[in-house]
């Protein structure tokens, strides 16, 4: 008998959760294996298996795609069997611990199957998720305590954790805690019942593990993270991390995705909601790994920022970029980036570079020195949210991405990313202790950035940023490339006067040839600030610094990388080649 109508929806929506289970599998399988890593100390097999879990989205859904098209061919496409196989779906993900996410793969292969512009609720999870029915039976935490014995609690939270490899002397750690928070936070100086939730999950990320959780004092209530360090042989406790600023620059946006095995997103998510308030859920997600459910999250929360507010769509503050048409609503701390059409002479570069030049970034440690973005197709706005400058900006520069259906602007190819304040702007206001601090961290970004093999192209003040935390990011990609394909060298000596008074350079430069020489006066404008970045970072102006970088790098070794200042460390003497990050007098 053949399948009737309803059968076949019912059939797509379960190929459909299929693949979902097989990503998810794949997903879990990548992640799983980073104790493994850690405790192998095989970083390299780290940033591999970063890379390969990004792109397993786009893998695992293509996989789909095809198989729909093999097995149901126009019917796959037919529009108007969607919200039956939304609602055939519904009933098979309404209890997971990951509905949120089998939804937003869902929306995926619609948008692949279908198309964008038939996108709407009845056929998708866009505006109007599933929630889904109370989980239950999920083991997200343990209780420790309550006790007035912190060093014992301590012991019970580094105990319980599943590491293999031995401690390499666990009271020595315990001590340095226990005396590090003594000193630190008041409500421990008498004795005083404390007690711990700490997540079953341990977090990997680079070369650190990081225990996560809670810790109260009477009705205090404070963030926990404890980062874990491996010498090869054994595992030492680096530091400690009780307040909510430094636990937010941990899972900051500039930093790597976590791999951390999780059953119930969401519960985790909400968690650690409690502990990072200032934190979006979509940041959450993201800094989870979840990327792709990241946009969802952030993309109804846009919408729904826009339906509670009023301030209009206007150019973001900064000098305009040649790559670049650059917006930004006033109250939403993102800025929303559009490829401009054509590119200035000076930039030979092509609109393929730049978006490869973006996903690379995706993919590559971003050692909190690069800002993660989000890429979407087909962003839709309401029109009358845009200022007369940037849809006129958006209509001679961007053409190609902009169309009209009704009261939308719809862009068909952007990039979102976190709000910063241009460095360049940062410093016109900046007091002399604040010029010292950020002309520092800017030197620290160049470096770090250099150690995990990547040349920012373009250093110009004007395309890096400063975050709330006054950490110097970049966010300029256009002419990012690998440091092993730069040729670094000095500037050969002139044969006379007249050759260091020609137009033209009396040597050949070569397509990848840079000389560092000349940073300081092509990266300053004023003597000051040239003499505040040498006193600590002369070195980027040498070739000896970027050749010696070069030479590590393809010795395969691989930067320790902190989301902390080292300063905060315990011991600092297991860096396998070195941090590159200076210690400022505001560490």
């Amino acid at each position: 008998m053949p399948a009737t109508s309803t059968d076949r929806e019912a059939e797509i929506a379960s190929l459909i959760l299929k693949g979902f289970d097989d990503y998810r599998r794949r997903f879990r399988q990548i992640t799983a294996g980073a104790q493994g890593r850690f405790e192998q100390a095989d970083w390299h097999g780290v940033q591999e298996a970063s890379r390969q879990r990004i792109q397993q989205y786009g893998r695992s859904t293509t996989e789909m795609v095809e198989g729909l098209r093999s097995d149901y061919g126009d019917a796959a496409a037919d529009a108007s069997r969607w919200p039956e196989i939304k609602q055939r779906y519904m009933g098979l993900i309404r209890y997971r611990k990951d509905c949120e996410l089998a939804q937003t793969v869902f929306n995926t292969i619609f948008r692949k199957v279908v198309g964008h512009e038939r996108l709407n609720d009845a056929s998708a999870f866009i505006t109007d998720p599933l929630d889904p029915e109370p989980r239950g039976g999920a083991t997200l935490s343990r209780q420790f305590g309550p006790s007035s014995d912190l060093a014992g609690l301590l012991r019970d939270v580094l105990g319980g954790t599943p590491f293999t490899l031995p401690w390499m002397d666990l009271e020595a750690d315990i001590e340095l805690m226990v005396s590090t928070m003594k000193s630190s936070i008041p409500l421990l100086r008498n004795p005083a019942d404390v007690s711990f939730e700490i997540l079953e999950s341990i977090f990997f990320r680079n070369k650190g593990a990081y225990v996560v959780g809670r810790m109260t004092i009477g009705d205090h209530a404070f963030p926990i993270a404890i980062p874990v360090q491996n010498t090869g042989e054994a595992l030492y406790v680096d530091t400690i991390i009780w307040n909510e600023d430094d636990l937010s620059i941990i899972f900051s946006f500039t930093r790597s995705y976590f791999m951390v095995d999780i059953d119930s997103p969401i519960d985790m998510v909400e968690f650690l909601s409690d502990l990072l308030p200032n934190k979006s859920r979509w940041e959450l997600y993201t800094s989870l790994g979840f990327y792709k459910h990241g946009k969802t999250e952030f993309y109804r929360g846009f919408l729904e920022h826009l339906e509670s507010s009023d301030d209009q769509l206007v150019p973001a503050e900064g000098i305009k970029g040649l790559v670049m048409a650059v917006f930004t609503l006033p109250s939403y701390q993102v800025v929303f980036k559009v490829i401009r059409d054509e590119f200035a002479p000076t930039k030979k570069v092509t609109r393929q570079q730049v978006r490869d030049a973006y996903y690379l970034v995706k993919t590559h440690d971003r050692v909190g020195r690069m800002a993660d973005t989000q890429e979407f197709q087909n962003f839709r706005f309401p029109k009358d949210r845009f200022s007369p400058e940037v849809l006129e900006e958006l209509q001679r520069a961007c053409a190609s991405s902009l169309s009209y259906e009704g009261d939308e602007v719809v862009i068909s190819h952007l990039y979102t990313e976190r709000k910063m304040t241009p460095l360049n702007l940062y410093l016109q206001d900046a007091s002399d202790f604040e010029l010292r601090q950020v002309l520092d961290e800017y030197g620290n970004s160049i470096k770090q950035l250099a150690a995990v093999n990547i040349f920012p192209g373009d250093m110009l003040l004007k395309n890096f940023g400063v975050t709330r935390h006054r950490r110097v990011v970049f966010y300029d990609y256009d002419e990012i490339c690998y440091l092993t394909e730069i040729n670094f060298r000095e500037i050969p000596k002139a044969r006379s006067n007249e050759d260091i008074m020609a137009a033209e350079p009396w040597y050949e430069v070569g397509p990848w040839d840079v000389f560092p020489e000349e940073f300081e006066t092509f990266l300053f404008s004023t003597d000051k600030l040239r003499e505040v970045f040498r006193e600590n970072h002369a070195d980027l102006f040498t070739v000896g610094f970027w050749q010696k970088m070069q030479e590590r790098i393809r010795e395969d070794q691989v930067l320790d990388v902190y989301p902390y200042r080292r300063k905060r460390s315990f011991r600092r003497g297991f860096s396998s080649f070195g941090s590159m990050e200076r210690q400022t007098a505001t560490d």
